[in-house]
């Protein structure tokens, strides 16, 4: 296993900045993942550290061994993708021992990892199959016992479960996570699904444009935001926001004041998340559109000063279109923002300075 140090990496494509100078260290057998939408620059970043990309500035650093010039065969990595790359011609044994075989492994040692990586997974009823005989499940799982084999010093995993349907997903993230933290294996996960995010990482480097806008554990991120855009990136529903106007130490939202706001010279954002809200006899009243069940839950969309506003409340709460709604925040859960940058004025912590410039 290895820490991994990757410092002010930039990459141009042409014209496009991919990447702005992004720092961010991964610590020995931790699990970062790095989350972001289509085109946010997670990818190419996951593969300049495998070596597939050549980063146009910085450097990347590998249980303290610059691999910037070094081939991927050289970096101590393993890789696993969203198509699975099993080979149909190989039983699942010869597919998981693969890696093993080129690197002229004793059949004995090879015999010993495969069938320890194989009961890790739960697939070693499967080991004298075909690919051609496996779900799309048994594949997955069949690249991940491929890539622990070698004992990777890092494994990098892009998008390796969004091919599998939701019961699938769901099953593999718990079967993942308990595979990886016995392991300790040093990972880095791409994806662009907030709640693979959420329940597999030790901590998530969230990215926006080429730059990583927060890193840090995930109930941080999602109850702490650092910027608006975290805080509109991660939940579903995303938090609400609200313009604010000062008024004396506090601040009036949709004509109600909070006094809480904070000290700053910065016009103000108010935010709040969905499920943070419960009914009141004062605090922000707006008139419901409409109301969704969700089970034990039930989404109810206001229009509350003529903003689209979002609240999760409890079933058993009778709530009708067109009738008046007064919400009021829980304790400690409004979150105060910098209406022009966006940047939090309610942070606990810092985010890893990852952003470039």
């Amino acid at each position: 296993m290895a820490d991994i140090d990757i410092r002010q990496v930039a990459k141009r494509f042409g014209n496009h900045q991919a990447l702005h100078a992004v720092n961010l260290t991964v610590a020995d057998g931790e699990f970062v993942v790095l989350l972001g939408a289509s085109g946010s620059g997670k990818t190419t970043l996951l593969r300049i550290v495998a070596g597939l990309e050549k980063a146009s500035h910085g450097t990347v650093i590998i249980g303290g061994r610059r691999v910037d010039d070094l081939p991927p065969r050289r970096r101590g990595i393993a890789m696993v993708f969203q198509n699975y790359a099993v080979f149909p011609h190989m039983t699942v044994f010869d597919n998981i021992g693969f890696g093993l075989a080129m690197q002229k492994v004793p059949a004995a040692e090879i015999e010993r990892r495969v069938r320890r990586v194989a009961e890790l997974l739960h697939i070693e009823e499967l080991l004298k199959r075909y690919s051609g005989q496996l779900s799309g499940g048994q594949r997955q799982r069949v690249a991940v016992a491929r890539a622990l084999a070698v004992e990777p010093a890092v494994l990098l995993m892009d998008e390796p479960l969004s091919n599998l349907d939701a019961l699938l997903r769901l099953e593999m993230r718990a079967e993942l996570k308990g595979v990886l933290q016995e392991s300790r294996t040093t990972t880095i996960y791409v994806t662009h699904d907030q709640v693979e995010a959420m329940s597999l990482a030790d901590r998530i480097a969230v990215m926006h444009e080429g730059r990583i806008v927060q890193a840090a554990p995930a109930t941080e991120v999602y109850h702490h935001p650092a910027t608006r855009f975290v805080g509109g990136f991660i939940g579903n529903p995303p938090m609400n926001f609200l313009p604010a106007e000062r008024e004396g130490e506090g601040a009036r939202v949709a004509g109600h004041l909070f006094r809480d706001a904070p000290a700053a010279d910065a016009a103000l954002l108010f935010g709040i998340r969905p499920e943070d809200l419960v009914p009141a006899g004062e605090g922000l009243a707006g008139r419901v559109r409409v109301v969704e069940p969700l089970g034990p839950h039930q989404l109810v969309t206001m229009d509350l000063a003529g903003h689209l506003f979002r609240v999760v409340l409890d079933n058993d709460l009778a709530v009708r279109p067109g009738e008046t709604l007064t919400l009021a925040p829980r304790p400690g859960r409004v979150r105060w923002f910098d209406a022009d940058s966006g940047v939090s004025l309610t942070q606990t912590t810092q985010p890893e300075p990852a952003t470039g410039a």
